[in-house]
């Protein structure tokens, strides 16, 4: 038996991956989340699926789980995410570093052969070049989130060039599906354009985002996992760029809705103008096409009606 322990597991991402790695009979998946943001029912039943409550910052928490179970890889992916919520408590996104800490303190000590971290795009910042590439584009944020987001992938080299406990970063950019919240933009302009309600864009809806669907995001973790990319960093998205303006129209189009665009003021930070990364290397992992907007749209909306 293969054990794994996916930290905010009850998040979207991490939901996901545990129920891609339960379908294999030899693989037992723990789940630590404190539910401040991840929602319990997105978690798939089965019995070699365990849930705990309980917070990565803490460090008794989190000794606890590896005291009851010996790990052979965890995905770190607890963080405090969404922009607004991100600027909203700075301090609690500055705790995060506490998690970070926690488990490659505990992975290092209990012979985990490797550790994911959920970095993220935040950590360009404004770009200096379109697509942004792992090894070529700055790191240029100052926000709290992409600044712990930082610091986490130093202390992931750091452990492995003294301690020799092998890493690998996922720098997630906008993953969406159908069993993601409202908080992001996808499935909020997604269910508003359904419901005949408005969409709201911040600004004139000209910043650029691009949107990777669900499946494309979970299949790159578990090759990443198989096929041993260690120590290495690996931007996980689309190479669509698009303006939100864009991303908008194009619902109201899938969705057949009349659904009116309101654009309110712009945010005061955080929304950077231009975001799309360079997947040369995510795509080698996946050997196939990434999954178009049109067909991750179509098959959020054939979830919500079902």
């Amino acid at each position: 038996m293969t054990n794994f322990l996916i930290t905010g597991g009850a998040g979207h991402i991490g939901s996901s991956l545990a129920e891609r790695l339960i379908e294999n009979e030899i693989y037992r998946v723990v789940i630590i989340d404190n539910l401040s943001t991840g929602h319990i029912d997105k978690l798939p039943q089965s019995a070699r699926l365990t849930f705990i409550k309980g917070d990565v910052n803490v460090y008794e928490d989190l000794a606890h789980v590896f005291d009851q179970f010996k790990f052979d890889y965890v995905f770190h992916f607890a963080a405090v995410v969404g922009v607004k919520r991100t600027l909203e408590h700075p301090i609690g996104v500055l705790e995060d570093i506490d998690g970070i800490k926690n488990i490659l303190s505990l992975s290092k000590s209990s012979g985990v052969k490797r550790v994911f971290f959920s970095s993220s795009s935040e950590v360009y910042g404004e770009p200096f070049e379109i697509p942004q590439n792992e090894n070529t584009t700055p790191l240029n944020s100052r926000l709290p989130y992409a600044i712990v987001k930082n610091v986490g992938e130093a202390f992931f080299r750091s452990y492995q060039k003294e301690y020799g406990l092998p890493y690998t970063i996922f720098r997630f950019f906008n993953t969406y599906g159908p069993h993601q919240s409202e908080d992001f933009v996808v499935p909020k302009f997604l269910k508003a354009a359904l419901s005949g309600l408005p969409l709201y864009i911040y600004g004139d809806g000209t910043q650029t985002r691009s949107f990777c669907y669900i499946d494309d995001t979970i299949e790159t973790c578990i090759k990443a996992l198989h096929d041993n990319h260690e120590n290495t960093i690996l931007n996980v998205g689309n190479d669509r760029e698009m303006t939100i303006l864009e991303l908008a129209n194009e619902i109201l189009a899938i969705s057949g809705s009349a659904s009116e665009i309101i654009h309110l003021p712009a945010l005061e930070e955080g929304d950077m103008h231009r975001r799309c990364p360079d997947v040369t290397r995510m795509k080698a992992v996946l050997q196939r096409e990434l999954t178009s907007l049109d067909e991750g749209l179509r098959k959020m909306i054939a979830y919500y009606n079902s």
